[in-house]
């Protein structure tokens, strides 16, 4: 099992910078890949960022240029900057967890008011 603990999220004015924080800990070998979520309300989850062991990264299109994850391997702790916050950007953040299965945080809520 791998246990993932969030912080950072909050409510921030648009055009503001948020840093997201996920700590894993517990069965955190072979991970391949770290990264997060998104959901907002009546929406389904989507990804926003996720990077593999090898630093390689993939984001989604809406946040590219403004949101950047990256990892701290010797903390097992992933992060996400979030750059020009706009209200769309609305929603619950899930740190995510990749090994032979998923696994996910309790989730951040991250408001951006207009």
């Amino acid at each position: 099992q791998v246990q993932l603990v969030e912080s950072g999220g909050g409510l921030v004015q648009a055009g503001r910078s948020l840093t997201l924080s996920c700590a894993a800990s517990g069965s955190i070998f072979r991970i391949n890949a770290m990264g997060w979520y998104r959901q907002a309300p009546g929406k389904q989850r989507e990804l926003v960022a996720t990077i593999t062991n090898g630093g390689s990264t993939n984001s989604a299109a809406s946040v590219k240029g403004r949101f950047t994850s990256s990892r701290n391997s010797a903390k097992n702790t992933v992060y996400l900057q979030m750059n020009s916050l706009k209200p769309e950007d609305t929603a619950v953040y899930y740190c995510n967890v990749q090994k032979y299965t998923n696994y996910w945080g309790q989730g951040t809520q991250v408001t951006v008011s207009s």
